[in-house]
């Protein structure tokens, strides 16, 4: 029989074979095509040709499946979807959007990564068990996103954009598995590929396998055949780094070692020089030695002499102030007497009064006052109002 669809889901397998399925708007087969025949091909198929197969239906007893076997293959054209890929890969690269000029070098040491990709896929545990591996040393930030179906592209374009607004990684991973053209159609959308030129870190991009390309794989910073690769190329591997470290340390120490030799034997040689001069030393050190007694035993003698006039300070200062203070609390007491004499409270307290008019004012003069005035008269204890009955001038 001789059938025409588009490739997809393709999988070479370890023994040769091919497997793969063979679709068009209205059905799907699956199909295998076994090394002994798909060594005839004299081009490479990829998911997303279009194909003439010439092959048998047979049953696949194992497993009860249907498939086609196919005999040969030959290219009919691309199909809808790889055709789209090419016209946007082809402008934007137009537009410079994949210029090498405009990728960035990933840090040599980042302290923090991130993964973009979705929670239940596959390669979040591959990109994970990866860098704990290599570099357990750096931090993990995860940002959960669809990486298939109606909407994924815009989510990731989103993600990409919520990265750069957080500024809190170094780089970032985007990743996911292998499958077919649709499946991973998400990133082969503009504004994907214009997101992850947007992001204000560098951008890793590891989607499918070693064999699928993707726009944003083009638009990456670095591309990775896979991502268990990307986390590889993301993080320098601890156990390199430390043995490069143990290597220079080695490499010191050894440098280190000869020089001091170096210099000890130049010490000797000194040595051996300052010989015959050492009395002439000997006599400058005890003379030395005599000057820094001599300035020890003055030095002590100042700070005895200095001490005692200290004390003799402190006590002029302490009789001083005592005096000062006498002084001074029988001013306070002096003052204090002659304000109480001054209080017209204490003249109260002997039998006089305060006149006060309705106002509050205190009334000293006839002159004040008129007949039937109230008046407030304050006692030394208590207060008591009044009416005048004459007044007298």
């Amino acid at each position: 029989m001789r059938v025409r669809g588009e490739i997809a889901q393709l999988t070479r397998a370890g023994s040769g074979h091919w497997y793969f399925t063979l679709k068009d708007r209205a059905a799907q087969v699956r199909c295998v095509m076994f090394r002994s025949r798909n060594v005839l091909v004299d081009f490479e198929p990829r998911e997303g040709d279009e194909l003439e197969l010439v092959g048998t239906v047979g049953l696949y007893e194992p497993r009860g499946e249907f498939q086609f076997a196919v005999e040969s293959m030959r290219r009919a054209g691309q199909g809808a979807l790889f055709e789209q890929f090419l016209r946007l890969k082809e402008r934007l690269a137009a537009q410079g959007l994949f210029d090498q000029a405009v990728k960035r070098p990933l840090p040599r040491m980042p302290s923090c990564i991130g993964i973009v990709t979705s929670l239940q896929a596959a390669a979040l545990h591959d990109i994970v068990t990866t860098l704990r591996r290599r570099a357990p040393h750096v931090g993990l930030i995860i940002y959960p996103v669809p990486v298939q179906g109606q909407g994924a592209g815009a989510r990731i374009a989103r993600m990409l954009a919520t990265v750069s607004a957080r500024a809190e990684v170094d780089l970032v991973i985007l990743a996911r598995g292998g499958g077919s053209i649709e499946d991973l159609w998400a990133f082969n959308e503009e504004m994907v590929a214009r997101a992850v030129r947007a992001c204000a870190v560098p951008v890793v991009v590891g989607v499918g396998h070693e064999s699928d390309f993707t726009i944003a794989d083009f638009a990456a910073d670095v591309r990775a055949p896979t991502p268990t690769a990307a986390a590889e190329l993301a993080a320098p591997d601890r156990a390199v780094l430390l043995q490069a470290v143990r290597q220079r340390c080695t490499r010191l120490a050894r440098l280190s070692g000869t020089r001091l030799r170096a210099h000890s034997q130049r010490l000797d040689f000194a040595l051996r020089a300052l010989a015959v001069p050492r009395a002439p030393i000997r006599g400058l050190q005890a003379r030395l030695d005599g000057l820094r007694a001599r300035i020890a035993a003055f030095a002590s003698g100042v700070v005895a002499a200095r001490k005692v006039r200290v004390a003799n300070a402190r006590k002029r200062v302490a009789l001083r102030a005592s005096g000062i203070a006498s002084t001074r609390a029988a001013r306070l007491q002096a003052a204090a007497r002659a304000l109480q004499a001054l209080d017209p409270r204490s003249v109260v307290g002997r039998g006089y009064a305060l006149v006060r008019d309705e106002s509050g004012r205190l009334v000293t003069d006839s002159a004040q006052l008129a007949p039937q005035q109230p008046l407030q008269l304050e006692l030394a204890r208590g207060s008591a109002g009044v009416r005048v009955e004459t007044v007298r001038r």
